[in-house]
């Protein structure tokens, strides 16, 4: 299965968008994606693939494709879990959620990130409350760029059903964080709790630190907040 899969990949790569690719995820010397090889193959056509294979691909195969040093491969494997993460049992998503963090590592990019990070491990954190907030504040402690990526977008599941502390507590956590990816992302997340859980959970947080936040992370965090606000924030 897992050699139909790949030939089924490859038939369809694209070398000019591979370049394209390429480019767009940084992959050069230096750059957070640097080294990351790309067949060139739109999300779309990946989606029609894991639509054919999900059901047949065991975490045995996903663990060949998620070590991959293709990113597609690891991108569908990432799919793949996310999809039999949501028709599993309480069993296999246990399986599913530690197989996630076992490979974290190989998580390594912000596409791979956020496309699996709240609906593996947001959602069994939520669900199964299993170690949750100690693996998140782990997670958001590490060296690694991509685990403390992983750690704030666990917390976009949290925020789709109402509960932003997780979210708060994290990002107050990464205040300090050097990386642009991080601010991006905890910008991203509290705007998002502003949005979902009502605007003064936003404000509460801001009115405490806007003025420790990085200024990216703090333009992300107000993009939606009324004018006056908005402008309070940035220009204080």
């Amino acid at each position: 299965m897992l050699s139909e899969l790949r030939k089924d990949l490859r038939h369809i790569a694209d070398k000019k968008k591979a370049v394209v690719l390429r480019r767009f995820f940084k992959t050069g010397k230096g750059q957070y994606g640097e080294g990351d090889i790309f067949l060139g193959v739109t999300v779309p056509k990946q989606r029609a693939l894991v639509r054919k294979y999900w059901r047949d691909v065991s975490l045995k195969d996903l663990d060949k494709l998620i070590t991959s040093k293709v990113h597609e491969e690891r991108l569908i494997a990432l799919f793949i879990l996310v999809k039999q993460y949501e028709h599993a049992g309480a069993g296999l998503r246990s399986k599913i959620f530690r197989f996630y963090l076992k490979h974290a590592k190989h998580i390594n990019n912000w596409d791979l990130v956020d496309m699996s990070a709240p609906n593996i491990v947001g959602a069994y954190i939520f669900e199964y409350r299993d170690g949750g907030t100690t693996i998140l504040n782990k997670l958001a402690r590490s060296s690694e760029l991509w685990e403390r990526r992983i750690s704030i977008l666990a917390t976009f599941y949290f925020i789709r059903k109402g509960h932003p502390d997780h979210t708060l507590k994290l990002a107050k956590i990464l205040l300090a964080d050097k990386h642009d990816l991080i601010h991006k992302a905890v910008g991203w997340m509290l705007r998002e709790a502003g949005k979902r859980c009502g605007e003064k959970t936003l404000t509460a947080f801001l009115d405490a630190h806007y003025k420790k936040m990085p200024r990216t992370m703090l333009r992300y965090a107000v993009e939606r907040l009324p004018e006056r606000k908005r402008r309070h924030y940035l220009d204080s």
